[in-house]
């Protein structure tokens, strides 16, 4: 026998994924061209040229056993104190090497923050409509009940009033997602600061800390100056996940951290508890290359005018047709509105009709909404625009 609710979670691809492998299939027998493909965020800039050249130097100039050999569980000291180094410099925070432990990405980041603060079978775990999918299953199984913020379809800030109407004794954190996946929303210092009050008061009504888990891989794509508040800076007890996945479109090689700052309440025995949970789950010793990559290279950023292209030319394309859509300041994610209401109908027509390829709001619990994610190619827009007008149209009939 094996453990039925992996079997179940393994064996039911997420919509995202079976759209992009139907997209791959189309693409073979139509020819890529003739398939317009929006589903997965997968970085379509390259690594700065700096980041390959760090991954040759270091391979030359360094001892082999060294470079492919473990790290501490938590990284490298010099890495951790380069993390922190950045921070400081561009936030005004006195964060140190061991406020930070180095995952295998933004992924095993959330979960060791998430079980860290588990503490109880009745422990919840808030996140804010729309929301990355992967966030219930990494809440629900590690320990938490995983409970939902409805959308704020106005302006996709977060609906405050949701949040201080669901916090409860056994609330232990909200987890906080800006630039948005999927709405490319930038949440507001206003907003933030809103937020951080609510949980300051109902921290102390239910004397424990509530804290924000800030999923952060997104934080340097933004675009036309906006700012992206660094959460620690607006409330206390915040504990930051963060990537190089998006940033340095570096996905596939697995690099990120938890940083637990001393203002958080109990930091030490949090970061105590997100090494422990890294532990159970074998997310320890984070790549050595990479670790010795990020130390070179974190205070690269990325290239954003090729994405910033794509972002105008969708936006105002789809805009000009008559699609309703929240103007994304941040990520590489455009959510548009279901002329008929309905984001699994329209993405299945798209689809069947047109090879035109968008993943349904539903997938982030907010409905009537669908996701594209343009970091693809700006010949693919353009190709795709007769699509869109065509689907728009077929509901105007």
């Amino acid at each position: 026998m094996v453990n039925q609710t992996m079997q179940q979670l393994g064996s039911s691809p997420s919509v995202i994924r079976e759209l992009f492998a139907y997209g791959l299939q189309q693409a073979k027998v139509l020819g890529p061209e003739n398939v317009f493909d929006y589903t997965l965020g997968n970085p379509s800039i390259p690594a700065p040229a700096a980041v390959n050249q760090a991954i040759c130097e270091i391979l030359k100039d360094t001892d082999s056993i060294a470079v492919h050999g473990y790290s501490m569980a938590g990284g490298f000291d010099a890495t951790r104190q380069a993390i922190a180094d950045n921070l400081n410099r561009r936030f005004g925070t006195s964060i140190q090497a061991r406020n930070l432990f180095i995952t295998c990405g933004a992924a095993p980041a959330l979960i060791s923050a998430i079980k860290a603060l588990a503490t109880a079978p009745d422990s919840e775990i808030m996140a804010v409509a729309p929301y990355f999918p992967e966030y219930k299953p990494f809440v629900e199984k590690n320990g938490a009940k995983f409970v939902v913020i409805p959308a704020d379809r106005q302006q996709f800030q977060i609906n405050l009033a949701e949040v201080e109407a669901r916090i409860t004794a056994n609330t232990q954190a909200i987890i906080i997602n800006s630039p948005n996946n999927p709405s490319g929303v930038v949440y507001t210092e206003e907003t933030l600061k809103k937020l951080a009050e609510i949980l300051t008061a109902k921290g102390q009504e239910f004397g424990h800390p509530i804290y924000i888990i800030a999923d952060e891989p997104y934080r340097e794509l933004v675009y036309g100056g906006v700012k992206v508040p660094f959460i620690p800076t607006i409330y206390d007890n915040t504990i930051v996940c963060y990537s190089w996945s998006k940033s340095l479109s570096l996905p596939g090689e697995r690099i990120g951290y938890v940083c637990v700052p001393d203002t958080c309440a109990d930091a030490a025995d949090v970061l105590n508890a997100v090494a422990g949970a890294s532990r159970a789950n074998g997310h320890v010793c984070a790549p050595t290359l990479m670790q010795k990559v990020i130390e070179r290279c974190v205070d690269e950023m990325p290239d954003l005018a090729a994405y910033d292209e794509n972002r105008t030319l969708l936006y105002d394309s789809l805009t000009a047709m008559g699609y309703r859509c929240a103007k994304p300041d941040g990520a590489f994610y455009l959510f548009v509105e279901a002329p008929n209401g309905d984001g699994r109908a329209f993405s299945q027509k798209a689809k069947t009709e047109h090879n035109l390829l968008v993943v349904p709001g539903e997938e982030f619990e907010c409905e009537g909404y669908m996701r594209l994610s343009y970091c693809v190619s700006n010949a693919m827009i353009r190709r795709s625009l007769p699509a869109f007008q065509a689907m728009i149209d077929s509901y105007r009939k």
